[in-house]
Parts: C-alpha cells; structure tokens; sequence
C-alpha cells in the first residue's frame, strides 16, 4: 500500500459511520452474551525465542493480561498480510507449537456474516501473534482467531473495518494489535554492537505519543510530514497498521494508557490500552 493513500483518511474519516449490522446479529446470538466494553491492547512485539524470556516487556505483557476476562481474543498482527482480500483464520484449533491455543471459528463467522472478509482454515498463528499471547494468556485457554491485513485496500477499508470490529468488545472479545510504531530492521543491524536507540527512533516514538495523549489521531495518518524522522522510523506499513486499527477502535469516553515504553536501535516496542 503507497503512504499517498493513507492522506485519503483525512477527508475521508467525517464522512464514516460504524456498521450497526455487527451489534444486531452479535445481540441475536445467544452463545455470546453482552458483557462490560473489553480493552483493546496494542503491543509493540519482540521475543521469538522458542522458550519465552522473564523481561520487563514480558512482566507488562503477562499484567496487561492479567487484568481482563475475554471470551476470546482477536489478533490483527504486522505478520498475517494479504493483496487483494481479507481473511479470518477459522481454525478450530492451531498446531503452533508455542502458543497451541484454540481457535474461536464461531466468532469468526460473525465477522465474516457483517464484513468483506473470507476464510481460511489451514494457516496457524503467526510469530506477531503468539509471542504476545504466551504472555498475555499464558494458559492458552482463551480461543484465539486471527485477522489478515489487506495492504492493497486504501485507509478508508481499514478504518470502516476497525469500527465494525468493535461491537465484538461488548460480547467479550479482546482485540489485539501486534506491531511496532518504530521499525527499521535494517537500521537496527548495522547498530549491532549496541542497544542504544537512534535519535530519529526516540523522535518518532515521543511525537506518537503526544499525539495519541492529545487524542490528535487525525496527525498519525499523516506521519509523512516529519519527512526523514519518518521514512527512517515506518519504511514500510505493515507493522504500523496494527497501532492505526487500535486508534480506530478507541470511542470518545476512553482512555488511552501507556503499558510499556522502550526504544531500542530502530525499534520501537511501546504498549498502550484503551479501555
């Protein structure tokens, strides 16, 4: 997807409405009771390592978790993209071996019922999404399901999408992002020898961070004005899309609550709440 298209969202968002078919056809389905609005969490991910490390990242991960009951939880990870469609991982039951969690097929059904998306049934969760679940749900009992992201649709799809996504938070589904607001690994490797962030990486993250503080969202579709500090900082979308469906999720009366903040080379794993 060309950054040009995401400065489509400025004219674009007044005009957007939340799909009302979503809340209507969840009220309608006895098996998924109305509950309090779940939190939506977005993740700036790290640790791959086949065993999960004791770090001050994973300790936020494991809290942030612990504070909340879902049903189940909807991953859209910066590792699950598509061109040309949407998909809905309907597996009943992932064969991950790090995160062997169950799939929850009826809620993606639902998704699928109100939304331009199809399904897939043979894909297991991705590294974005099961090094933050080991964390968030350790005992992988709570049903997991996964949403691909489309990077051939304009921001408008995605936006639409987030808001029809969000009546699932009152029927006990806790939606996660896995990304990362700074991500440059090619930068991060030619700094090798340390950990200590570059100066355009700690700018990026600190200016995305007053402007979710501000609740000046409307800025972080247009990024492309810091000019250098953000082509070094978002290369490329795939892992910034997660934060923008968060962001797209979050309702006027809430809160947005910074988890996590740590920059490290060229990459940035802050974790925010919304709830």
């Amino acid at each position: 997807m060309h950054r040009k298209e995401f400065l489509k969202m400025m004219a674009i968002l007044p005009l957007l409405k939340s799909s009302n078919g979503l809340a209507q056809l969840l009220l309608a389905n006895k098996p998924f009771p109305v509950t309090e609005r779940m939190p939506v969490f977005f993740v700036g991910h790290q640790d791959f390592s086949k065993t999960p490390h004791q770090t001050p990242f994973t300790k936020n991960l494991r809290t942030m978790g612990a504070s909340v009951t879902p049903i189940a939880i909807l991953v859209m990870s910066a590792h699950w993209l598509t061109l040309g469609d949407t998909f809905v991982n309907l597996n009943s039951q992932f064969s991950t071996p790090e995160y062997p969690s169950k799939g929850a097929p009826e809620i993606g059904k639902l998704i699928m019922n109100e939304t331009n998306t199809k399904e897939e049934q043979s894909r297991d969760l991705d590294h974005g999404a099961w090094s933050v679940l080991r964390h968030l749900s350790p005992d992988a009992k709570v049903p997991v399901l996964e949403l691909s992201i489309d990077m051939s649709k304009p921001l408008d799809y995605h936006y639409q999408l987030a808001r029809q996504l969000s009546n699932l938070r009152t029927r006990g589904v806790l939606i996660v992002g896995s990304g990362n607001i700074v991500h440059n690994l090619d930068m991060s490797a030619l700094k090798f020898w340390s950990s200590k962030p570059y100066d355009w990486a700690m700018e990026f993250d600190n200016w995305v961070k007053d402007r979710i503080d501000e609740r000046d969202f409307s800025s972080l579709f247009q990024f492309e004005k810091l000019g250098k500090v953000a082509d070094y900082s978002v290369p490329t979308m795939d892992h910034y899309l997660p934060m923008l469906y968060c962001l797209s999720l979050c309702e006027s009366d809430e809160t947005i609550t910074h988890t996590f903040t740590e920059v490290t080379r060229g990459l940035s794993f802050r974790c925010f709440r919304i709830s």
